[in-house]
């Protein structure tokens, strides 16, 4: 009786009352794990301990209001060119990042922009755009580009972008590659298509654990020659000798990723206790964001990680259901498209803490500290939950 109650209110507000809950849960849990794993930072630096605590509750609550804001608005005025107009703001942003004075470094990275005297991370405005971009594409020219004319169109899109984040923020490269990729898995029904990127997912996979699995020493001397012919940085092949051999430089590129793993491993199946843990008192860099994921299997232990994987399971089946429910084309990859964003970006903030992949410094959905990425990630939520009532509205009809 209770889940009947739940669909009815659901048909009579036109919510997904199990992604808006979920959502909301996610970002008040976060806004507790960022508290415990910040304020020794805020102290030290004469902060109040709340400092942190504080900044990302406002973004929360902007996140929040844009994300009612966007549920109660048809998803369908986004559909046209305003889509190519939020792919085009997103492409001049990391221009102006990557290439003026407006952009903004820290810890050796231009990720971020300052106008009118706000600073916030470009990347994750690209990320909406490419999505928008992709998802009006199809629906406009899928009956006019068929085959492997539309797939490579994609690709271009989002390469573009991927290209220019590419140098300072590999992390966010890489999920805006994977969202045309899933796209094209979805739409394409060519049997050729389907083997040819599967055998690419396996070949990754391959160089990767070969990667891994190297004589250090022939690593760095491919290191040095890809420091040489490629435009990747001197700090990113570091970064790959680290996940070879987590005790290389254990005092400098390899500390963060050593303490991480000290904080995973002393946490056991419980943990310590909220607020209790001790990595996150001057031990492990970026306790609140890029490694946020640490202090909570410290302080929660396997028990709350594993629930947390949970949450974001149950936040994506939500969005599948309103993915095949969606009343158009646009509808359904939109909502696909932030479906791959949130799966790839907590795949990567995990795998790169427990050493699965290297560092990127990338921070988990709805839980890291960081203003720009939680108000775009919910506002996005808010558009997939107006998708969903598109789909309950014309039912009703």
């Amino acid at each position: 009786m209770r889940v009947r109650r739940i669909n009815l209110r659901e048909q009579k507000y036109g919510y997904d009352i199990g992604l808006l809950f979920v959502t909301i849960f996610l970002c008040i849990f976060g806004l507790i794990m960022i508290y415990s794993a910040s304020y020794y930072t805020a102290i030290v630096k004469g902060l109040s301990p709340s400092y942190y605590l504080n900044k990302q509750l406002v973004s929360t609550l902007i996140g929040l209001g844009l994300l009612l804001v966007m549920a109660a608005v048809p998803y369908r005025i986004f559909s046209g060119w305003l889509s190519v107009v939020a792919y085009g703001v997103g492409l001049v942003l990391i221009l102006l990042t990557t290439f003026t004075s407006l952009g903004h470094t820290a810890g050796g990275r231009t990720r971020w922009i300052t106008l009118f005297g706000q600073t916030f991370q470009t990347a994750e405005i690209v990320k909406v755009g490419v999505i928008a971009m992709l998802a009006w594409l199809v629906m406009r020219f899928a009956r006019k580009l068929r085959g492997w004319k539309l797939w490579l169109i994609m690709l271009g899109l989002s390469l573009i972008p991927a290209l220019l984040v590419f140098s300072n923020d590999l992390s966010s490269s890489a999920i805006i590659l994977s969202i045309p990729i899933v796209m094209i898995v979805i739409l394409n029904n060519n049997k050729k298509m389907t083997i040819a990127l599967a055998a690419l997912f396996v070949l990754a996979v391959i160089g990767l654990i070969y990667i891994k699995t190297m004589d250090l020493d022939k690593l760095m001397q491919f290191g040095r020659w890809v420091d040489e012919h490629t435009p990747l940085h001197e700090y990113q092949m570091r970064r790959l000798y680290v996940w070879n051999d987590p005790t290389y430089d254990a005092r400098g590129d390899g500390y963060q990723v050593l303490q991480g793993l000290y904080a995973i491993g002393s946490g056991g199946l419980f943990g310590k206790g909220l607020g209790a843990g001790t990595q996150k008192l001057g031990f492990v860099p970026e306790a609140s964001n890029d490694m946020i994921f640490t202090i909570l299997c410290e302080e929660l232990g396997l028990f709350g990680a594993f629930a947390l994987i949970l949450l974001y399971i149950f936040m994506l089946y939500r969005m599948l259901r309103i993915a095949l429910q969606a009343e158009d084309a646009y509808g359904a990859l939109f909502t696909i498209g932030v479906m791959t964003q949130i799966a790839v970006q907590a795949f990567f903030h995990i795998a790169v803490v427990t050493n699965l992949l290297p560092n990127t410094g990338i921070s988990l959905p709805f839980i890291s500290y960081g203003g720009t990425s939680s108000i775009f990630l919910m506002g996005e939520v808010g558009l997939v939950i107006s998708v969903g009532r598109g789909r309950r509205e014309k039912r009703q009809a």
